[in-house]
């Protein structure tokens, strides 16, 4: 009977230490639970679990797994936040430095603008330095190259021919008031000069400049009194007459400064094809050379019929739909290079045998 009490006793003291166990590992459990540490308090319970399988430790350690899994479905979810933030940052970031780059390129691609419209406006100052009009020589001067001028005194004369073309008349007169008229073609070098470019189909700074239309050449004059401050202009077709045949001191010449074509004119027959330097062939009366042939010359004036009217500084009609070019070319024949020859093309036309001699 001793012996059976021994060993109640013995059970007795087992189960008292065993609900201890349990108690700590609970109370451990619950307060790692309590502390958000869910692992450690899920080893608690499971542990208190071990201890009494049907007691409180299942409900808690039932609750440990679904915060455990709670929290790592909001850690994921932190994390996917935290990846996608990155990635916006990084995309902003990067938008940013594109943003800072464009910026850099557009104020580098500023500077170089401002740098060549200084470098521009250096190269027309420049120009202007080495542009001017001397009035006691008659001469134009743009970055060192020369064009003469010969001072026409007006006069009256009989314009038209009585045995030329039937544009050519009827002949009638005309009055003009004194004025400048270029002693050569515009050649290519002055062309270069004012405008920075050479159009011209036959190459050489002495050659007249040719391919330009009328509206390249009005063109070229805008520039050329930008830069001198001068009126220069093209000639009026009356006045381009009066200095091809010599003005005051015309002798009646059928070409301009001479009857015989070849002294005074390159044309079909003596051109080779092509043109030629200016001031080759003999002046005029006026010391003016090549009104007859070489290049067609602009003049200001739309073309239309003749009047036979006397007038006065006439400048043709008030509107049409082509300009006045006279003095015949290296590809006409000599019947074209004759003073009193009339020609027109529409304002846009260019061609080789096509060219201007300035007037102011």
């Amino acid at each position: 009977m001793r012996r059976f009490y021994v060993i109640l006793l013995s059970l007795v003291v087992v189960v008292y230490a065993t609900a201890d166990v349990y108690s700590d590992m609970l109370n451990a459990g619950i307060k790692a639970y309590n502390s958000g540490n869910y692992k450690k308090a899920l080893t608690f319970f499971n542990k208190a679990n071990e201890q009494a399988p049907t007691g409180r430790a299942a409900s808690w350690i039932s609750k440990c797994k679904k915060a455990i899994k709670d929290h790592n479905e909001e850690l994921e979810r932190l994390k996917r936040e935290n990846e996608a933030r990155r990635r916006q940052q990084e995309q902003q970031a990067e938008a940013e430095r594109r943003r800072q780059e464009e910026e850099r390129q557009r104020q580098e691609e500023e500077r170089q603008r401002q740098e060549e419209e200084r470098q521009r406006q250096e190269e027309e100052r420049k120009k202007r330095e080495q542009t001017s009009w001397n009035y006691s020589t008659n001469t134009l001067k743009v970055n060192g190259v020369a064009y003469k001028m010969v001072y026409v005194i007006g006069g009256t004369f009989p314009m038209g021919s009585y045995d030329g073309e039937s544009n050519e008349k009827p002949v009638h007169y005309v009055t003009l008031s004194s004025y400048y008229i270029g002693k050569t073609e515009v050649t290519q070098a002055l062309w270069k000069a004012v405008m920075g470019s050479n159009p011209s189909y036959f190459k050489g700074d002495n050659l007249p400049v040719e391919e330009v239309s009328w509206d390249d050449c009005v063109e070229f004059i805008t520039t050329l009194n930008q830069l001198t401050g001068e009126h220069f202009r093209l000639p009026t077709e009356a006045e381009w007459e009066f200095a091809a045949r010599g003005g005051n001191q015309r002798k009646g010449n059928t070409y301009s400064g001479s009857s015989i074509e070849g002294d005074v004119a390159w044309y079909d027959s003596n051109s080779g094809n092509k043109t030629h330097p200016v001031a080759i062939k003999s002046l005029n009366e006026l010391g003016i050379y090549d009104m007859s042939g070489n290049v067609w010359e602009w003049c200001q004036d739309w073309y239309g019929g003749y009047s036979s009217n006397a007038q006065a500084n006439p400048t043709g009609p008030t509107s049409g739909s082509s300009r006045v070019n006279r003095g015949g070319s290296w590809d006409d024949g000599a019947t074209y290079c004759r003073s009193a020859n009339r020609n027109s093309y529409t304002p846009a036309y260019r061609s080789s045998n096509l060219g201007l001699r300035l007037a102011r």
